[in-house]
């Protein structure tokens, strides 16, 4: 496929509305979608693994179901005999230019904030490769690399349910200006 063919970066990624730029800026719904996007969870435990309170956690479960990004998932028989409704992930979250900065100061730093959380979760022995580096771009390179990376992880992303047996891993992509 040549250049002119490949669909752009905003073809592929929509705007997200209000609603779901406010749902995506929150720390510990993006763990929600992340622990959903790899099981079928119950509210419980989502609040187990989470060390949160149930009640907390259907709330921000709710926000995401709303504006679907969570999917109930079949009701399914628990270990101990009762009826568990799970939910999954529905993968809309990761396709979206969420323009964070919109959802306030902390917006921005809501993917961050969880990446670190599940990191700490995880431990050290987990981190499998980190690149730190400064990068002299113009606002076409920046753009240009954004864009090469994006579409990498794309790759993978997109053909990930043909490698379920493989461990997982996660990861994150942050390019920033510095502050000198």
């Amino acid at each position: 496929m040549t250049d002119a063919e490949q669909p752009s970066a905003d073809q592929k990624r929509p705007v997200a509305s209000d609603r779901e730029i406010k749902a995506l800026a929150h720390p510990l719904r993006l763990r929600i979608l992340r622990l959903c996007g790899l099981h079928e969870l119950t509210n419980k435990q989502l609040a187990d693994r989470l060390g949160q309170d149930p009640g907390t956690v259907l709330y921000h479960v709710r926000q995401l179901l709303s504006t679907g990004f969570l999917e109930p998932a079949g009701v399914r028989t628990g270990e101990s005999g009762a009826l568990e409704k799970p939910y999954r992930s529905t993968g809309r979250s990761w396709k979206l230019d969420t323009a964070l900065s919109e959802a306030g100061p902390a917006g921005p730093l809501a993917p961050l904030e969880a990446f670190r959380e599940e990191l700490t979760e995880a431990g050290p022995d987990a981190l499998a490769s980190l690149s730190r580096f400064i990068l002299h771009l113009s606002e076409e390179d920046a753009e240009d690399l954004t864009t090469r990376i994006h579409a990498v992880l794309s790759e993978y992303t997109d053909s990930d349910r043909q490698r379920l047996d493989q461990p997982a891993y996660g990861g994150i992509f942050a390019l920033h200006r510095t502050s000198d």
